[in-house]
């Protein structure tokens, strides 16, 4: 599928379910990916990205960014607080706000640094006991507490269990960031993204839809 199509797609979404076009940001998801397969979707007028760790993207954004300095590049994958003060000077927005200890580093290098990118706090909308993310019941402290810090939080981010339908876990940020006053909600990848966007996305997490199989 090309990335004109799923753009198409998204924009279709957005129509039926009576949101305002471009109201959906597609992340093109570059982990893993050849380098020439990354510079094709730049070529094709994309600027943003996203990537799971910060050693691949250390390694590769630093030299496409010097052909294309609008790029942005999203933190998708979990964050080790050893490297958070890389991630800082990467990345413009990390979606993987996952834990109190992470929060309390970002905010002590967000003052050091004077700046900090853009955070979405991860949910575990599953409760699933192998992913990261805070439980829907702690969502609001959480939240509380990142604004307590000065942390610039926007919006929630999701990765619904495998075996059951996205759409309930979906449904259930998006409620919990309309509860917390957050606008931002990252959910939905290349097998669901429409129902995520009908259901309120403000950014969507698309790879091999865009790139194809990975070849490692």
């Amino acid at each position: 599928m090309s990335l004109t199509e799923i753009s198409d797609r998204i924009a279709k979404t957005e129509a039926s379910a009576g949101r305002a076009a471009g109201a959906t940001q597609l992340i093109a998801v570059s982990k893993r990916q050849p380098d020439d397969r990354v510079a094709d979707v730049l070529a094709q007028g994309h600027r943003l990205f996203g990537e799971n760790q910060v050693q691949e993207a250390a390694g590769k954004w630093p030299a496409f960014r010097e052909t294309y300095p609008d790029a942005k590049v999203h933190l998708l994958g979990p964050l080790q607080t050893n490297k958070a003060r890389q991630a800082l000077g990467l990345f413009d927005a990390i979606h993987s706000l996952d834990r109190p200890k992470l929060a309390n580093t970002l905010a002590r290098l967000a003052q050091e640094e004077g700046h900090c990118p853009d955070l979405f706090i991860q949910v575990n909308t599953g409760e699933e006991a192998q992913k990261s993310g805070i439980l829907p019941a702690d969502t609001d402290a959480f939240v509380a507490d990142c604004r307590a810090l000065d942390l610039p939080v926007v919006g929630l981010m999701c990765i619904p269990p495998v075996d059951e339908e996205p759409a309930l876990h979906f449904a259930l940020l998006a409620k919990l960031a309309k509860r917390n006053d957050l606008a931002g909600l990252s959910m939905g990848m290349s097998g669901d993204y429409e129902r995520a966007v009908a259901l309120g996305a403000t950014h969507v997490r698309v790879g091999s839809a865009i790139f194809g199989a990975r070849t490692t």
